[in-house]
C-alpha cells in the first residue's frame, strides 16, 4: 500500500507537506505516488485503488496546491454518492486546506435548500455534493454558477457513473467548463472504466490501478468469514455472533463494530432499525444509520459512532463506501450482498492503513450462489466461522420474541411512512424555483 516517496518527492509545496505531517501522514501511499505528479501537472486522472489507501489526498492535495495560487470563487467540485461521505470529504479538505482559509461548502439533500443555495452565492473555493440536491439547484436557481471551476472529482466514480445518476450528472456536465481537469476515484471501477473514460476524455486521463488488485480487490489484513445457518433462525445466529464478536474485541478498549443490511428497498431499511432496537434492548451501544432517518439523526449517530460513545452501528449501504472509521474492527454482514463490489466496499471499512480486521457474512441456504460470485471476484476463499449450534439455539425464544415485539411497536407507530411522505414533498418543493 505505501509507496517510497515522502510528499515533498511528488512536487507539493512545504506547507502542504508540513500539513500532511501535522495530521500524521508522513509517506506517500501508493495511489498517491502515482496520482498527485500528474494532477499537478495538469492531466485528467482516473485512479482505481483498494479501500483505506488513500485515495482523497490523492486528489485533495494537489486540488488545494493549485488553489493556493489562484483563491477565487469556486475553484472544485467534488461529487459523491452519499451524504455522510460529503460530511467526510469536508472535513478532510478542512484539515488539509486550513493553511490557506479554504473555504467550502456542502450541498446534500436532507438540509435546507435555500441556506445551500445561500452558501453557493458566497462562491466557496470547494463545493462538495450529491448529485442529486445540487441538480435541482441548478434546475431552480439561477445564481448557482460552475463556469470558472478548475477541477471536477467524481469520487466513489464507478457508484455515480451509474444510470440512477445518469440524468443529475446530465445536468451538471452541462453547466462545467470544458478545459477543466476531472479527477475519477473508486476502490471498484472495473466495470465502469470506459464511462469514466468518457467523462474524461477532454484531456487524454492518466490511468492508475492498483497491480495488487488483480491478486485480491481487499487488503491482506482483513480476515474474512461466513457463518452458514438456516434462514429460520436468522437472527438468532446474529445475535450470538455480535455476542462472541464483542467479546474477541474488548481487548481493545477503542473498539468498533459495524453491521450491513441492504439498501434496496422499505423493508431492508425497516430491517436496519429493527436489528439496531434489538441489539440496544439486549444492551449493546449501538444505534442504526439508513435514509429514512433524518439527515440530522443521522449524523448523529455517525458522530457518537467516531466518538467512541457507540460500539455498534447498523447501518444499510448508505455507510459503505468512503467512511474512514479507524476503530472499526469489525465488519458484519446480516445480508449477503447482491454485488462483490457492494461485498467489497461494506468489508472495506475495516483493516484500513494497514490494520487489521475481520469481516463475516451471514450465508443462509438461499446465499449460496452470491458467496461464490464475491470469492471469484475478490479472489478469497471464505473462512467458515464455527459456532456451536446448541449454545447459540439457547436464544432462539427470547431473540424470537423481542424481534416481533419490536415489528409490531414499529408497525403501529407507522414508522418509515411519514419520512416516506416527507421526501415525495421535498422532491415536490425542489421543483419550485427559488426566489
Amino acid at each position: 500500500m505505501s509507496g517510497n516517496s515522502s510528499f515533498a518527492d511528488l512536487g507539493l509545496n512545504t506547507w502542504l507537506v508540513k500539513q500532511c505531517r501535522a495530521i500524521g501522514l508522513a509517506k506517500a501511499t501508493a495511489v498517491q505516488e502515482k496520482c498527485i505528479p500528474p494532477i499537478l501537472q495538469g492531466q485528467n486522472c482516473i485512479g482505481c485503488a483498494k479501500t483505506g489507501s488513500g485515495k482523497t489526498a490523492a486528489f485533495a492535495l494537489p486540488i488545494l496546491q493549485n488553489l493556493a495560487k489562484e483563491p477565487f470563487g469556486i475553484y472544485a467540485l467534488i461529487l459523491t454518492p452519499t451524504r455522510e461521505l460529503a460530511f467526510q470529504l469536508a472535513d478532510q479538505f478542512r484539515a488539509f486546506g486550513k493553511p490557506i482559509g479554504m473555504r467550502d461548502a456542502i450541498v446534500i439533500g436532507g438540509l435546507d435548500i435555500i441556506s445551500q443555495s445561500i452558501a453557493l452565492s458566497k462562491k466557496p473555493h470547494i463545493v462538495i455534493a450529491t448529485p442529486g440536491r445540487l441538480a435541482d439547484l441548478i434546475d431552480n436557481d439561477s445564481k448557482v454558477h460552475f463556469s470558472k471551476i478548475k477541477f471536477l472529482v467524481l469520487d466513489e466514480a464507478d457508484r455515480l457513473l451509474e444510470a440512477s445518476f445518469g440524468p443529475d450528472l446530465g445536468k451538471i456536465f452541462e453547466i462545467l467548463p470544458e478545459d477543466r481537469q476531472t479527477l475519477l476515484f473508486s476502490a471498484t471501477m472495473t466495470n465502469a472504466m470506459a464511462r469514466a473514460q468518457e467523462v474524461a476524455a477532454s484531456k487524454k486521463p492518466f490511468i492508475y490501478e492498483d497491480t495488487d488488485m488483480k491478486i485480491s480487490a481487499t487488503v491482506e489484513q482483513l480476515d474474512q468469514h461466513y457463518l452458514l445457518m438456516p434462514a429460520v433462525v436468522k437472527d438468532c445466529y446474529f445475535v450470538y455472533l455480535i455476542k462472541q464478536l464483542s467479546l474477541e474485541l474488548e481487548k481493545n478498549p477503542r473498539w468498533n463494530m459495524m453491521i450491513f443490511t441492504s439498501t434496496y428497498n422499505f423493508s431492508n431499511r425497516r430491517s436496519c432499525q429493527i436489528l439496531a432496537i434489538m441489539l440496544s434492548r439486549l444492551e449493546f451501544s449501538c444505534a442504526a444509520l439508513h435514509s429514512l432517518m433524518p439527515q440530522r439523526q443521522r449524523l448523529g449517530s455517525l458522530a457518537r459512532f467516531k466518538n467512541g460513545l457507540l460500539k455498534i452501528l447498523v447501518a444499510t449501504d448508505v455507510a459503505s463506501r468512503g467512511l474512514d472509521i479507524p476503530t472499526v474492527e469489525a465488519v458484519v454482514n446480516y445480508n449477503v450482498p447482491l454485488s462483490a463490489d457492494d461485498y467489497i466496499h461494506r468489508v472495506g471499512r475495516t483493516a484500513r492503513a494497514g490494520k487489521k480486521g475481520m469481516a463475516v457474512t451471514l450465508m443462509t441456504q438461499y446465499d449460496v450462489n452470491r458467496i461464490h460470485n464475491i470469492e471469484t471476484t475478490t479472489n478469497v476463499k471464505l473462512l467458515k466461522y464455527e459456532v456451536d449450534e446448541h449454545d447459540v439455539l439457547k436464544l432462539l425464544n427470547i431473540v424470537t420474541m423481542l424481534r416481533k415485539e419490536i415489528d409490531v411497536r414499529l408497525e403501529e407507530s407507522n414508522f418509515g411512512r411519514n419520512r416516506e411522505l416527507n421526501k415525495r414533498k421535498m422532491t415536490f418543493l425542489s421543483k419550485v424555483r427559488i426566489n
